[in-house]
């Protein structure tokens, strides 16, 4: 009889259930099939598992005929080699080479040739799933345990080897269950080498980060090489609020089904701060491949994107990032699927004004001519520098600004003030999903951004003289908003709207 035992696929950032059924022909020459919609790695399994089977002391699949294992659903494709041990379970099961309940228990995990259990990706998902279907028992990979933990009110058995697992499941040696982790223990005090307050000058480019960290804003940095735009990027995250649980969740979510969760890490603590290589794909950057995966922006989800060299990325991955920055999602489509992302990150970007740099330093000789300018410059469309609300030029620092002995703010003291920002918002949009002024609608920025007559008058002669979009004047009254909100005024006063012109993209 067919023996049937719960496993997981991940799609997207979500999960589902998956039935491993194993039916055992023992008549016949040897036949092991996977059925199912098993994709290579999958297909691969049935070494594996009979290695592993063979090697921790079973009889092995070989000698029983011919042995078909069932996916279901089968529409549903199935990735990576989460299911040699749910296979190899069923297997046992189904020869009647051991007997176990296997109801309300849910098994993940890749077996090596010896029976050892390998981690595997995604399991923060699966495990939210098993706790959302009400099961009562997951069995993952030790490496994988202490992820599966952080989510409260389910048993989690951390497996090392297929044998010492069978050894539990019949009640020969008991595993002892993982502790179920304190989420306060993981949550880590952040811990940077940058600071702030290391960067000399540059006041006007550090109150624009001071902004966008309140507000959730994207920020441009234009200047010449050495100037300190990578630095003044790379301070960013030291200066935006700490994540909530939700938040470390989410992310943590992404990190794990592109498995890029680091090491002896349960949970994602700080926010993500990602600098891709200007020469990357756009499939990297947004996610893709035959079956979807997150790519950089997703990685960056509630986090820093940073991308130096601006103007170096090909066209079409700079407009890859239209959706994402106007939406906060990214859709990545196949012929095989299309899933949604989450992609809410702050994007700060840095460029040169012109292929040699020198354009807008008053003390070097450009050498590039108006034409080579202008072509650079039109590398980055219209449409992208619309969506970017904080457009600052860094200029080149006097030797005596390098040589003074002052420091300026540290990152704690403006983080403070960030964060109260941040409650303010929090405050604003607690009957809302969104978190940031960066992300409210038009209709929310009438309900919660009223102008006096002398802010809309500013705004008027604003919009006007800069020739700026329907995009652009709404960003501009987001950008007026954080300022308010970091001077914990109620009202946009005509000097918040004021600072926020000076910050925009003029158009010519």
């Amino acid at each position: 009889m067919p023996s049937r035992i719960f496993s997981a696929a991940t799609v997207g950032l979500s999960s589902e259930i998956v039935e491993v059924e194993v039916d055992v022909l023992g008549q016949g020459l040897h036949n092991f099939t996977i059925v199912g919609l098993p994709d290579a790695s999958v297909k691969e399994s049935r070494d594996r598992v009979s290695s592993a089977i063979k090697n921790s002391g079973f009889k092995p699949p070989h000698q029983c005929g011919r042995i078909t294992v069932n996916l279901a659903p089968a529409d549903l494709p199935k990735l990576t080699p989460i299911y040699d041990l749910p296979m190899a379970l069923g297997f046992l099961l189904a020869t009647g080479q051991i007997n176990f309940d296997h109801k309300n228990k849910l098994f993940v995990g890749e077996l090596a040739l010896d029976g050892k259990i390998r981690p595997v990706h995604g399991v923060l998902p699966i495990s939210l799933l098993a706790k959302d279907k009400k099961i009562d028992e997951i069995y993952v990979p030790r490496d994988n345990a202490g992820e599966a933990s952080v989510v409260g009110g389910i048993k989690v058995i951390p497996a090392d080897h297929l044998y010492s697992l069978v050894g539990h499941l019949t009640n020969q040696k008991i595993i002892q269950p993982y502790p179920e982790v304190q989420i306060d223990s993981l949550i880590k005090k952040d811990e940077y080498e940058l600071d702030m307050s290391h960067i000399k000058g540059q006041e006007h480019a550090k109150r624009a980060l001071e902004i966008a960290a309140a507000g959730g804003h994207n920020v441009l940095f234009n200047g010449p090489p050495g100037s300190g735009k990578t630095l003044l990027a790379k301070t960013m995250p030291t200066i935006l609020p700490k994540m909530t649980l939700d938040e470390s969740l989410e992310i943590t979510k992404i990190f794990s089904i592109s498995g890029k969760l680091p090491k002896g890490e349960a949970l994602v603590s700080t926010r993500p701060f990602r600098s891709p290589h200007h020469s990357a794909s756009s499939v990297s950057l947004v996610g893709g491949g035959t079956f979807p995966k997150p790519g950089e922006i997703s990685l960056s989800h509630r986090g820093v994107l940073f991308l130096d060299e601006f103007a170096e990325f090909p066209r079409p991955v700079m407009e890859s990032l239209r959706q994402p920055l106007e939406d906060g999602i990214i859709t990545v489509s196949r012929a095989k699927g299309s899933l949604e992302f989450p992609a809410r990150f702050i994007l700060v970007a840095a460029m040169n004004p012109c292929p040699c740099g020198n354009a807008t330093d008053p003390e070097r000789i450009c050498s590039c001519s108006p034409g080579q300018i202008v072509k650079y410059q039109r590398k980055i469309s219209g449409p992208i520098l619309d969506r970017i609300d904080l457009h600052i030029e860094v200029p080149r620092l006097k030797f005596d600004k390098l040589e003074s002995g002052e420091s300026g703010e540290t990152s704690a003291e403006i983080r403070e003030r960030v964060e109260k920002a941040r409650k303010i918002q929090e405050e604003r949009f607690r009957d809302l999903s969104i978190i940031t002024n960066s992300e409210m609608s038009s209709h929310q920025i009438k309900k919660f951004c009223p102008l006096d007559e002398k802010g809309i008058a500013l705004l008027r002669t604003a919009v006007s003289s800069m020739r700026l979009s329907a995009r652009a004047y709404y960003r501009l009254i987001k950008i007026a908003r954080t300022i308010a909100d970091l001077e914990e005024s109620d009202k946009i006063q005509p000097g918040h709207l004021a600072e926020a012109i000076q910050y925009r993209f003029k158009t010519d």
